[in-house]
């Protein structure tokens, strides 16, 4: 986002206008800065072979999953549902990775049917698996490393009381199992959580997930999850990408000499790849003071963004309508009846009721965690790619709140 021709702009296009022409809230995505964290990636990562596999999850949009296909990524899906849309956005099987957690064996089955990577994260699931296909389905195990890493208790999950992935500890009742019903497993995978600033943590796993491959025969991958971190306000720091590369590239060519052949190295960024595109326009409804603050009160809140409440996130917020003028303290809030606290304490240009307000880093689980909580709408979505503004999801109606719903003679 820049300030040009005295507005604020994406790739020439002005954010006001979009708020003007499609309405408020309104969630809008910069693809070149998607296409951008892609090929950053990809760099990053040049000296070895590199499968990013999108964390669909973070934005589903099939317009978002048709780029990242145009960027040349596959898709981390997780659930069926997620796959089926990959599917639907042009990703051929072999680009889906489908790593679900504590679903059916139905469901393990409906994604073997339709042909993509399955990631098995327990040990009864894997018995199932085994039972059922023997080694005539390949298939990956995710293992949980033990390591505490991530910016919240809740984006933290490979640490020993986490739901998610095989005990290390367990590896070899993971290997009696591997050979009783002889699997064929191609991958191993870890995952240690969102928002790791250090590259020692990536090396940290890798060393994990090289310890165990070393037992394993016919391994054509090792994938190390995601959860670089980006930054969410000015001055905050980054996973330095460029450093993440350059050490877990050097050490994984070490490894693959050591294991006598040229595995490929996956990832499954998804904040790391949207976050930053996104903006979510809000309008102001009322400018509330009170004794010990002055509120903003907004056409929008946690059922549009998630993340403050839930994960206490912070996203920088901007009054789009002023350029200049004096700066006053505001906390922005939601018009959901909950304590709903989108940004406290917050510099912004003074305030007036109509002004539209941009909060940044909604790019990834804004939409996709989105509710229709006190029977609210969810918003439109727009996609800026080329220096053009596209609609690439309607605005939910009062017809959409009933669609489901069955009205029964009482």
């Amino acid at each position: 986002m820049e300030i040009k021709d005295n507005q604020y702009q994406i790739q020439g296009v002005s954010l006001t206008r979009l708020a003007k022409d499609y309405g408020t809230p309104l969630y809008v995505y910069d693809g070149e800065k998607i296409l951008n964290q892609v090929k950053k990636l990809q760099d990053a990562f040049s000296t070895v072979k590199l499968k990013i596999k999108y964390a669909t999850k973070a934005l589903s949009n099939i317009n978002i999953l048709k780029l990242m296909k145009k960027a040349g990524t596959g898709v981390d899906a997780v659930s069926i549902e997620e796959v089926k849309l990959c599917m639907h956005a042009g990703f051929e099987p072999h680009e889906i990775m489908y790593t679900p957690n504590s679903v059916s064996f139905e469901e393990i089955q409906e994604a073997e049917n339709l042909g993509v990577m399955i990631n098995i994260d327990n040990i009864p699931m894997l018995e199932h698996f085994g039972t059922y296909y023997g080694n005539k389905v390949p298939v990956c195990i995710r293992l949980n490393p033990h390591i505490l890493a991530g910016g919240n208790a809740k984006i933290s999950v490979g640490h020993i009381d986490s739901k998610f992935g095989i005990s290390i500890l367990q590896l070899k009742h993971v290997h009696k199992v591997i050979n009783a019903y002889d699997l064929n497993v191609i991958g191993l995978h870890v995952h240690t959580g969102s928002d790791i600033l250090d590259a020692e943590v990536f090396l940290k796993g890798a060393e994990i997930l090289f310890d165990a491959a070393r037992e394993f025969k016919g391994l054509k991958f090792l994938d190390f999850g995601g959860g670089f971190k980006v930054a969410y306000k000015k001055g905050d720091i980054a996973t330095d990408i460029k450093e993440v590369g350059n050490k877990v590239s050097k050490a994984f060519r070490e490894f693959c000499v050591e294991y006598g052949s040229d595995l490929e190295i996956w990832f499954e960024p998804g904040k790391f790849l949207v976050s930053e595109s996104g903006y979510l326009l809000v309008k102001v409804n009322i400018v509330k003071s009170t004794p010990a603050s002055t509120f903003v009160g907004v056409d929008s809140g946690l059922n549009h963004l998630i993340r403050p409440m839930m994960y206490d996130a912070y996203h920088d917020v901007v009054n789009i309508s002023k350029l200049d003028g004096p700066e006053r303290v505001y906390t922005i809030v939601g018009y959901i009846c909950e304590t709903d606290t989108i940004a406290a304490d917050r510099k912004l240009r003074e305030v007036q009721e109509g002004d539209i307000i941009a909060i940044k880093n909604a790019g990834a689980y804004g939409i996709s965690m989105s509710s229709n909580y006190n029977s609210r709408l969810r918003p439109a979505e727009v996609l800026i790619l080329n220096g053009k503004a596209q609609l690439i999801r309607e605005r939910e109606t009062f017809d959409d709140i009933l669609r489901h719903q069955v009205e029964i003679d009482l």
